[in-house]
C-alpha cells in the first residue's frame, strides 16, 4: 500500500447546523481543485477540539478528501480553549449520544452539500471518538466507518468512567457500512477480548469489516504528542485508513 501524493489544500473555521438546529464551530480542508471526491467526517478525542486532531482533518484533505471536525463541545464551552472545554465536557459526563449523532449528521449533510462531493462520506475517530464513530455508522447514513481503539463500544463500562456512556452491542444492528478497526493488542479500553467480541457480532450480522492489532501498541497510539505513540503502528494504520477510503469514498 502506498500513500497517495500531497495536494495543495485551504483549511478554515466555519460554523455549520448540527442537532436540533443549533448553529456549531467546525473545522475544514479541503484539497484545491474540483474533481469530485468523498469525505470525511473526524470526530475529535475525548480531549477536545485541538491542534493534533485539526491536523487530522488537514492530512485527509492532503490525502484528497474534503474533511471536516465539528466541534462537541461547541454548546458548554464557546471560546474557551480545548483544555477548558473538554474539562467542562468531562464534567457533564461527556457528549450525550443522540446530540452527537445530530451533530455528525449536520457535518456529513455539509459535506455532501459542496459541489465536490461524489455524495461518499466516511467517519473516522480516535479513543472515545472511535466509539462515536461506530456510533454514527449505527444511525447515519455514511459509506465507511473508522475506529481507532474506541473503548466500550462492546464490554462493561466501569461504575467509576467519567463518561456517560454505555456499550453500543444492542445498536451494532444498525451498523451496516464497512468498518475499519485499528486497535493495540496492549490497550485495556478495548481490550483483545472486547475486540474479539465486536468481531464476532459484526461477523455473524454480515457487517464488512477489517481489524487489525498492533503487538507492542497500546492505547493512543496514533497520539503524536504523547508517550504512547507507536511509530510503527501509526505508519501503518495510517496506510490501511488511506487505503480503505481509497476504495469506500472512491466516486
Amino acid at each position: 500500500m502506498s500513500t497517495p501524493p500531497l495536494a495543495d489544500l485551504t483549511a478554515t473555521t466555519l460554523t455549520i447546523t448540527g442537532h436540533n438546529g443549533d448553529e456549531i464551530e467546525a473545522y475544514s480542508a479541503r484539497p484545491h481543485g474540483d474533481a469530485r471526491r468523498g469525505g470525511v467526517v473526524v470526530i475529535h478525542h475525548m480531549p477536545g477540539y485541538d491542534r493534533e486532531t485539526k491536523e487530522i482533518v488537514r492530512h485527509f484533505a492532503e490525502l484528497g478528501h474534503d474533511a471536516i471536525c465539528p466541534n462537541l463541545y461547541s454548546r458548554e464551552a464557546p471560546d474557551s480553549s480545548p483544555d477548558d472545554a473538554a474539562a467542562v465536557a468531562r464534567a457533564q459526563g461527556g457528549v450525550p449520544d443522540d446530540r452527537f449523532v445530530g451533530d455528525v449528521a449536520g457535518a456529513a449533510a455539509w459535506l455532501r452539500a459542496l459541489p465536490t462531493s461524489n455524495g461518499k462520506v466516511g467517519t473516522i475517530g480516535y479513543c472515545s471518538g472511535g466509539r462515536q464513530s461506530v456510533l454514527a455508522g449505527c444511525h447515519l447514513d455514511v459509506d465507511a466507518v473508522v475506529d481507532c481503539y474506541g473503548a466500550f463500544v462492546t464490554g462493561t463500562v466501569p461504575t467509576d468512567f467519567p463518561l456517560k456512556v454505555t456499550n453500543l452491542v444492542d445498536q451494532l444492528p444498525g451498523l451496516t457500512a464497512p468498518v475499519l478497526g485499528l486497535f493495540g493488542a496492549q490497550d485495556k479500553f478495548p481490550s483483545p477480548e472486547q475486540v474479539e467480541e465486536l468481531d464476532a457480532i459484526l461477523t455473524k450480522q454480515g457487517t464488512p469489516h477489517e481489524f487489525h492489532s498492533y503487538e507492542g501498541a497500546g492505547h493512543a497510539f496514533f497520539a503524536v504528542n504523547r508517550p504512547s505513540y507507536n511509530v510503527a503502528a501509526a505508519i501503518d494504520g495510517w496506510e490501511r485508513i488511506a487505503a480503505f477510503y481509497g476504495t469506500h469514498l472512491a466516486g
